[in-house]
């Protein structure tokens, strides 16, 4: 064999087939238990076709998603969050009680809000680079402190454990239409929180697969010692991961003031897990690393049709937990599964 031979060899090794491609994708557990998950409930709910349906599931999808996004990059980075779920309530609570007590246009609090998430984003990932201790601990000791925060400053600001009616302040219809506004399309009404769920599941995949800041995630996710090595940034990559995740919860929070126009100060605690939850359905790996938005987009998207599907299908919703733990085992056995063959195939 001669020179040139020998090189198109190499070459033809080296070329990526579309199969190992597809199987490398880590969304791909996700879209095929979402195509089973959407089979299953059009089959034993008569009204889960419906658009009206849909539209209900994409909402609860969408919820979901808005946080599983930032949380799925976070964990791509290696990190978790255990406060996401509880900052979503402050992000609200902080809106409407400045709002409320400062007698100020209601966008002046969603601003306001909005620096107060990203402290608390950049709060834990300093907390974390600094003291070397692991996010769990981290974080959760931010979920402590602002569960006692939320409930502590409502009480003592409004005497109450929700917050006061804003919605005859200055500022709230268009608040209201950013944020928690219906568009009907074909006569069927459908959340704006879904284009926010879309535009940010958009803005995640592009920063992960067409920006260094992306590199950077995988690169600290994957190790974090070799990535420091050869000149990534880790503190600032994962204090920018923290800030996303209070990003997320920012624009839940004002959704969660604008839909109802008080918030209970007790809202939002265990919603952390279902975010993770969504973000391990959609193929991100515990170890950091892997993953993508999309598959968090689908394991939020499994998680609407889960929760609304049950109800269409007119059963016992006290089994909605369960259905969600079975699903969490089966897509990490099938994302596991996914991986041995792409692994196989190289």
């Amino acid at each position: 064999m001669n020179a040139t031979q020998v090189k198109d060899a190499d070459e033809r090794i080296l070329r990526t087939s579309p199969l190992r491609k597809l199987l490398g994708r880590p969304e791909l557990g996700s879209v095929v238990g979402a195509v089973a998950v959407f089979v299953f409930f059009a089959f034993f709910a008569d009204s889960f076709l419906r658009a009206a349906s849909l539209s209900t599931v994409l909402y609860a999808a969408s919820t979901i998603g808005i946080m599983a996004v930032p949380v799925a990059l976070l964990m791509i980075g290696g990190e978790f969050d255990l406060s996401a779920g509880v900052m979503v309530t402050s992000s609200a609570l902080v809106s409407s009680m400045f709002s409320y007590q400062m007698t100020a246009d209601v966008w002046v609090g969603v601003g306001v809000s909005l620096l107060v998430t990203l402290a608390i984003g950049a709060f834990n990932g300093f907390m974390l680079t600094r003291t070397k201790l692991p996010s769990f601990i981290i974080t959760l000791g931010t979920f402590l402190m602002l569960t006692g925060l939320n409930l502590g400053f409502t009480k003592l600001i409004d005497g109450t454990v929700s917050t006061k009616s804003i919605a005859d302040m200055e500022g709230f219809a268009s608040a209201r239409a950013v944020f928690a506004s219906t568009i009907t399309v074909g006569g069927v009404g459908f959340k704006v929180t879904i284009l926010w769920w879309l535009a940010l599941v958009a803005v995640a995949s592009w920063i992960l697969l067409r920006t260094r800041a992306g590199n950077w995630i995988f690169a600290v996710g994957g190790n974090q010692d070799a990535a420091r090595a050869v000149g990534v940034p880790v503190t600032r990559t994962k204090i920018g991961l923290y800030m996303g995740v209070g990003l997320g919860a920012w624009i839940s929070g004002q959704h969660l003031l604008f839909s109802y126009d008080v918030v209970q100060s007790g809202e939002g605690v265990g919603n952390e897990l279902i975010y993770i939850i969504a973000a391990v359905i959609g193929g991100c790996l515990i170890t950091g690393g892997y993953g993508s938005a999309v598959g968090s987009a689908v394991g939020a998207f499994i998680f609407g049709m889960t929760s609304k599907g049950i109800v269409f299908a007119e059963w016992n919703p006290d089994w909605f937990k369960f259905f969600l733990g079975a699903m969490l085992l089966l897509a990490t056995l099938l994302n596991a599964w996914v991986r041995k063959r792409a692994e196989a195939t190289a």
